[in-house]
């Protein structure tokens, strides 16, 4: 392989790694944000967009909805999904051991994929041709219009997040719940109601991951979300758990990675490199890209 063409190839793969990292992203923000919030690690936040997934698919092949309509009954319907399982799984157990908490979460993860199986069976579903698909060539590059959909609905909900966290009454009582909860209380901030609206938020975000996903690869089934789960996870951990820039910045680094990794060497060995990197950010950079080292009284 000459430079030339490696070099096509290279920026080829980093297109298409933008456009898978652009979905890790949505997914690890309700992950980042959750945490920042209340210590807690959701496991069942990659079933919460496989139920985003199939709540866009019905609403395209039953309702025949374009798929920005779709887009946004998904996120309202699944951020009031979890809104609900903050209430009814995890608001109990605030004051419990995290164990007790870490042990739940697999139980919603388990209780969501198999009551998706019950109702939708478990037989893959083919997603609805919702959009034409086009394809351009930039030179030696090709960019399909699924790939421009995700990176564009992918930029427009991160901006509106970061504007609802840093600019509006809401994203101040995210902020002051995170830094310390009992003060936040004190000043009369209601931390159950900005939790509730944090799961909410985070939900809505993987809802959308979910039907990109559905509209790129044709195809969903009710264990989708576990392998993009865990590798949002990663992605979080990456960045840095509970920094919202760092869920955005190890999504895409990790989907950059992993689409390497399938251009040059092999599509095999592409979740071994996401695990492979989560064991290597444990060993020497444990607080992720943009966390920083902290001391804890003990």
């Amino acid at each position: 392989m000459d430079f030339s063409s490696f070099s096509e190839q290279l920026i080829q793969q980093l297109i298409n790694g933008v456009s898978l990292g652009s979905i890790y992203a949505l997914i690890a923000l309700g992950y980042t944000m959750v945490y920042g919030i209340i210590k807690l690690i959701n496991f069942a936040h990659g079933d919460i967009y496989m139920v985003g997934a199939y709540i866009g698919f019905f609403a395209t092949s039953m309702l025949h909805l374009p798929v920005l309509p779709a887009l946004i009954i998904s996120m309202v319907v699944t951020g009031l999904l979890g809104m609900l399982i903050e209430r009814l799984a995890y608001r109990p157990l605030r004051h419990a051991p995290k164990v007790s908490v870490l042990i739940t979460a697999i139980g919603v993860s388990l209780f969501l994929e198999y009551t998706s199986m019950f109702f939708v069976s478990p037989q893959p579903r083919t997603f609805p041709n919702v959009m034409e698909s086009v394809t351009y060539h930039m030179g030696p590059f090709v960019v399909n219009s699924q790939q421009i959909l995700i990176l564009v609905i992918t930029t427009i909900l991160m901006v509106i997040l970061t504007y609802i966290v840093q600019k509006t009454k809401i994203g101040k009582a995210m902020r002051a719940v995170s830094f310390d909860t009992e003060t936040a209380q004190l000043m009369g901030i209601d931390a159950n109601r900005v939790i509730s609206i944090t799961f909410g938020i985070g939900s809505a975000l993987a809802a959308a991951g979910g039907v990109l996903v559905g509209v790129y690869y044709n195809s969903i089934d009710p264990l989708m979300g576990i392998m993009p789960g865990l590798k949002a996870f990663i992605a979080a951990v990456l960045g840095g758990i509970g920094i919202i820039p760092g869920a955005m910045a190890g999504g895409v680094i990790l989907g950059v990675i992993e689409s390497l990794v399938s251009g040059f060497l092999s599509s095999t060995f592409r979740d071994a490199a996401a695990f492979a990197i989560l064991i290597l950010v444990l060993l020497f950079k444990p607080s992720g890209l943009f966390g920083k080292n902290t001391r804890e009284k003990v």
